[in-house]
């Protein structure tokens, strides 16, 4: 029993068939990191577009009653300087993650159009 074990153990570190597939390292580690950085920017582009300073769906219902002229800017909080927007505070980084999302979405179906297309 024990050779047997021994002998498994030792032909773990035996030459490899040089057909079989080869994992470096390196590569698995960027792949690991690369995973890493693109789930931290979607959750940044979500979180911006939905949470930070009360989210664009929250602004969009407001900003249409104020461009038909329902209401107004100051109705709102807004007192015409940059640090009192009151309800749309963040609308920048808001319409920023709006507009990064967008593209992202057109560029994968784009990628995706272009895929179908050379696999007919």
């Amino acid at each position: 029993m024990r050779a047997s074990l021994w002998s498994r153990w030792t032909t773990l570190f035996e030459e490899e068939d040089e057909a079989a597939p080869r994992y470096d390292p390196v590569h698995l580690a960027v792949v690991l990191i690369a995973a890493q950085v693109v789930i931290g920017a979607l959750y940044w582009l979500l979180w911006t577009l939905f949470v930070y300073d009360g989210g664009l769906p929250s602004k969009v219902g407001p900003f249409l009653k104020v461009a038909a002229g329902f209401a107004a800017l100051k109705d709102y909080g807004w007192m015409g300087t940059p640090d009192r927007q009151g309800l749309f505070e963040g609308w920048a980084a808001n319409l920023i993650a709006l507009g990064l999302s967008l593209l992202v979405v057109y560029l994968l179906y784009r990628a995706d159009r272009r895929h179908a297309k050379n696999t007919r």
